[in-house]
């Protein structure tokens, strides 16, 4: 039957490929993913899913479902699909879609003696505000046992990890003044934020060694004859646990607080973006790299440990979650960059989507057919997260 399952996937080869050159040559950004979603949306709707647009206040986000019985495992594949500003998909999210609506197809066209359901996300805006993150909290993701994505890659691989982080905005206002008749008058707002970079430059020797603080200054408040009276910078706070990272972020709010006595101003923070560590479940990549070594997919690799930020981190601290990576590009290449761009519509991206296809329906075949396996997926996953809340 798994064999069945792969090679209907090569009899969908050359749609799947169209459809991921169209995306390529139509790039849309973060939440304006409008025809990208309708190609991907309404080949689905043609094979037999259920489509509901618009779902978890995003437009251009998307849910399909195939169902046989009402007892079975619920599969969640996602696939995000929007481009880079000024760059196109240079992170290869073109890829994406066509690989979850191959694996998906393939399941619901040959596996017909076991119950299951096939929930098919479209997530949008991964690139900028991280839409899964309100997606989650709006109720999407409630529905399924596993979720699974793929992405291009240097190597084909799996995660371990990823770093949860914080974004804020930290906003300092102060009194106005010319800077060389009345200084005693003015009250800096850029001096707060300058003493903040400072307080936080101490902290860092105070934290674990896996936090990681970023910053720069967005508006420094005008020219250098008057006393600023707004100044404001972005900051970004990263540690691979969710729980010490909000210690570490509670202790930064401190030091603002500190910036803002020792220069009498006033402070604002806003978090803009709120992303969690990804919970790992090494059984569930076992599976799927098992599946790439069943399709002898190009340059199999260990699991990277050292890995970024993603709102697939907040989906992964809800249910159990693995993100399969194909190879395409020269190992070393980094994604955002133009040989990713230059590669997206190569034989190697092309080969790379239906890998991907290959193997998720493969893991989504174990999951749905191995009640045990399932199982053992979900217990390590629960095992996991109760671990990283201890912090």
């Amino acid at each position: 039957m798994k064999q069945e399952i792969l090679e209907n996937i090569d009899e969908l080869k050359s749609d799947l490929i169209g459809l991921g050159d169209f995306i390529f040559d139509n790039p849309e950004l973060g939440l304006e993913e409008y025809r990208s979603s309708k190609e991907i949306t309404d080949f689905l709707k043609k094979n037999g899913f259920k489509v509901e647009m618009g779902i978890g206040g995003f437009e251009t986000a998307f849910r399909a479902v195939y169902e046989v019985g009402k007892n079975g495992p619920s599969i969640g594949l996602l696939c995000e699909y929007d481009a880079l500003e000024g760059m196109g998909h240079a992170c290869a999210h073109h890829m994406q879609g066509p690989s979850i609506v191959g694996a998906a197809l393939s399941i619901k066209n040959k596996l017909k003696s076991k119950e299951y359901k096939i929930v098919v996300y479209g997530t949008p805006a991964e690139e900028t505000i991280g839409a899964k993150v309100k997606m989650l909290e709006n109720g999407c993701f409630n529905d399924i046992d596993v979720a699974l994505m793929m992405h291009g890659a240097p190597d084909t691989t799996t995660d371990i990890k990823s770093l949860a982080l914080s974004n804020f905005t930290v906003k300092f206002h102060g009194v106005r003044a010319h800077a060389a008749l009345a200084p005693e008058k003015g009250r800096s707002a850029l001096d707060g934020i300058i003493l903040l970079f400072q307080g936080i430059e101490f902290l860092r020797e105070h934290v674990r060694e896996d936090v990681r603080i970023h910053y720069t200054i967005t508006n420094a408040g005008g020219p250098a004859n008057v006393v600023p009276k707004y100044a404001e910078a972005n900051f970004s706070i990263r540690c691979y646990n969710r729980v010490y990272l909000d210690h570490v972020i509670e202790r930064f709010k401190k030091v603002v607080q500190g910036a803002s006595l020792m220069t009498e101003t006033d402070y604002e923070i806003v978090e803009t973006k709120r992303l969690n560590n990804k919970i790992p479940v090494l059984k569930l990549n076992k599976v799927l790299m098992s599946n790439a070594e069943l399709v002898n997919a190009p340059r199999l690799s260990p699991p990277r440990e050292k890995t970024g930020s993603t709102d697939f981190g907040n989906v992964m601290y809800h249910v159990p979650g693995s993100c399969i990576r194909i190879a395409f590009v020269p190992e070393g290449t980094s994604s955002h960059s133009d040989e990713f761009l230059c590669a997206g519509k190569s034989e190697e991206a092309h080969n790379a989507i239906i890998f991907g296809a290959k193997i998720l329906a493969g893991t989504a075949y174990d999951l749905i057919t191995n009640a045990d396996l399932l199982n053992e997926v979900l217990t390590e996953f629960k095992l996991n997260k109760e671990k990283s809340e201890k912090m």
